[in-house]
């Protein structure tokens, strides 16, 4: 779904909604000639869902390294938020796609964003190799983890 305005209404007609369902699709499966074509005839790099993923978003956290390599050259921004507070590179940390990790910190991906952050997921799941390629200094590792609500108190 696409970002719906305050009002709950977009104004764009039905087959541009549709259009950009697709391209969200196309950045999912991994579909790099669809989607950047249509980026390269005008598609916003940053454009958004309904839950704030943007095309780079999808692409990373599905594993796509070509198409997020690619993005990332067109200029999508490696550090955008979801609604959620994620970001690309902790979604990469968290699905295990290590290289996907590497492609995005050479895009300029920050490892000290988001909720948690990318080094913060790492240390959650014990993925030490990653704190590696994050970069995680000893002041990271002194850092609180957020951690997962508890169950609930009566």
């Amino acid at each position: 779904m696409v970002r719906q305005e305050a009002e709950g209404q977009s104004g764009l007609p039905q087959d541009t909604i549709d259009f950009a369902h697709r391209m969200f699709d196309a950045a999912r499966n991994g579909e790099s000639a669809t989607l950047l074509q249509a980026v390269d005839a005008g598609l916003p790099l940053n454009l958004t869902n309904d839950k704030g993923n943007t095309l780079l978003m999808l692409a990373a956290y599905a594993g796509h390294i070509d198409l997020t390599r690619a993005l990332i050259s067109k200029g999508a921004d490696p550090n955008r938020l979801n609604d959620n507070g994620q970001s690309p590179l902790a979604g990469a940390v968290f699905k295990g796609e290590d290289e996907i990790v590497r492609v995005l910190m050479a895009g300029g991906a920050s490892p000290r964003l988001g909720t948690p952050t990318a080094i913060q997921t790492a240390r959650i799941f014990k993925k030490t190799d990653v704190l590696e390629i994050l970069g995680a200094t000893e002041e990271d590792m002194k850092d609180d983890i957020p951690q997962p609500p508890g169950p609930p108190s009566s």
